[in-house]
């Protein structure tokens, strides 16, 4: 059956019936009006968000992309008047922790138009960060799960952690100031250990966070043996910032670079993937500092507590030896006397017994007693040199490890009540305390602790 062609608006002279261009987008808008209630949420992603300084209005566009190609397959314009975005946008970055800006996927609210002036477009009514969220928590799911089927998730955590971690390399903005608040809580430690710094300057928020950080990765590698650690540190500024933690890119060249990475991105939320990867994550910059300056801290309580072990040691092989050399040196003349006696009172029982013998015998007793006096003259000698030796190797080593000349060599003991103060917990104020030098000693009162 043949379809019989519907066709409207006025006949012209010698024409088809026709419409106006007005009369069709009129009746669009009005067949839009009918097919569609009065709002709807609508999935989409935003592009080419933009806003209007001076009126306030915010303006973009939303698209839909071919999940395979990426390609454009819908795209309608939009409009959020100033009196809701103004709720609007501060709701959504507050819960999402994402600035409201092109290529986030959102679930809006919108009212449908068409303007026979200006064509289709949608205006926001209302938003659900829930959705974002969502597609946010999926994608940074997706990077882990693709860092760890590559196997490098945990590789830096496998990293052995250096036992004096002094040389370290610093990526973050020279003008931040966790930069500077690190800067004060590692070079003024208590314990006054030395730390050996160098910045590598880096974007630290904004879209191009992820390639600064990574160019910075990169000069470090190329000196890598120049340091002990790597320390990414971003003190304060917006959550909504951290995306660019969330990198894979970033991700990826944390977890496999070569020596290990601190963070301190100075966040209460989530670790951000960044965090996830690197072998030891801080909350702060000053905690990271506090951190390092604690790893110090432990290796020189260790170092004391084998000096005084040392010390002890020596002390007590210093008195058993000298112990045994006095005994040796009270028994050893009672034993030469008993010895000759014996010996003597065998000779004239041989002389009286055998007279006719007794030149001879005597004479060959008597070359035997020389020789074995002679002998036990050597090993005396020999066994006195050992001893002595021994007692002066082991003064020398006391000597090295005394109190007295480690304050030769520069350093200074501090004391309370005539002990040693090994940790800054044992002051209070009030406390009298005793610098000893090597050339005197000075008192002290603690201020404060």
């Amino acid at each position: 059956m043949e379809k019989k062609e519907r066709t409207y608006g006025t006949r012209l002279s010698g024409e088809k019936e026709a419409l106006s261009l007005l009369e069709l987008n009129t009746r669009i808008r009005n067949a839009l009006s009918r097919a569609f209630p009065e709002t709807c949420w609508v999935r989409a992603e935003m592009s080419d968000v933009r806003v209007n300084t001076s009126s306030g209005h915010c303006y973009l566009e939303f698209v839909e992309k071919n999940v395979q190609t990426g390609q454009l397959v819908a795209k309608v314009r939009g409009s959020i008047w100033a009196k809701t975005f103004r709720m609007l946008k501060p709701y959504f970055e507050m819960e999402t922790g994402q600035m409201f800006a092109s290529g986030l996927k959102v679930l809006v609210k919108v009212s449908v138009e068409f303007h026979e002036l200006y064509g289709l477009s949608l205006t926001v009514l209302d938003i659900d960060p829930a959705y974002t969220l969502g597609d946010m928590v999926r994608k940074r799911m997706e990077i882990i799960r693709q860092l760890q089927e590559e196997g490098v998730f945990t590789l830096n955590k496998e990293l052995l952690f250096p036992l004096l971690p002094r040389r370290i390399a610093i990526i973050t903005s020279p003008t931040a100031a966790g930069y500077e608040d690190f800067m004060n809580q590692l070079t003024r430690n208590k314990g006054g250990y030395p730390f050996y710094t160098k910045l590598f300057p880096a974007l630290m928020q904004g879209e191009r966070t992820e390639a600064s950080v990574i160019a910075a990765l990169d000069r470090i590698y190329q000196h890598q043996d120049l340091f002990d650690v790597v320390v990414i540190i971003r003190g304060g500024g917006a959550t909504s910032d951290l995306n660019s933690f969330d990198s894979y890119l970033l991700a990826a060249n944390c977890a496999q670079f070569p020596l290990p990475i601190i963070t301190g991105i100075g966040h209460e939320r989530d670790d951000t993937v960044v965090d996830l990867v690197a072998h030891t994550r801080m909350k702060t910059p000053t905690a990271v500092a506090e951190f390092l300056i604690s790893r110090m801290d432990s290796v020189g309580e260790e170092l004391e507590n084998l000096r005084q072990d040392v010390s002890l040691l020596a002390m007590d092989i210093l008195s058993r030896q000298k112990n045994y050399l006095q005994l040796v040196a009270t028994r050893f003349p009672s034993i030469v006397t008993s010895r000759i006696e014996r010996n003597r009172s065998g000779l004239q029982t041989i002389a009286s017994r055998l007279p006719a013998m007794a030149s001879g015998l005597l004479s060959r007793r008597q070359s035997v007693l020389e020789h074995t006096e002679l002998r036990l003259r050597n090993g005396i000698t020999s066994k006195l040199s050992e001893d002595v030796r021994f007692i002066q190797l082991t003064e020398q080593f006391i000597k090295m490890a005394s109190p007295d000349y480690i304050l030769k060599r520069g350093y200074s003991l501090a004391l309370k009540d005539g002990k040693i103060i090994k940790h800054a917990s044992d002051l209070r104020a009030g406390d009298e305390l005793t610098t000893r030098f090597i050339d005197g000693e000075i008192k002290s009162i603690i201020k404060n602790t």
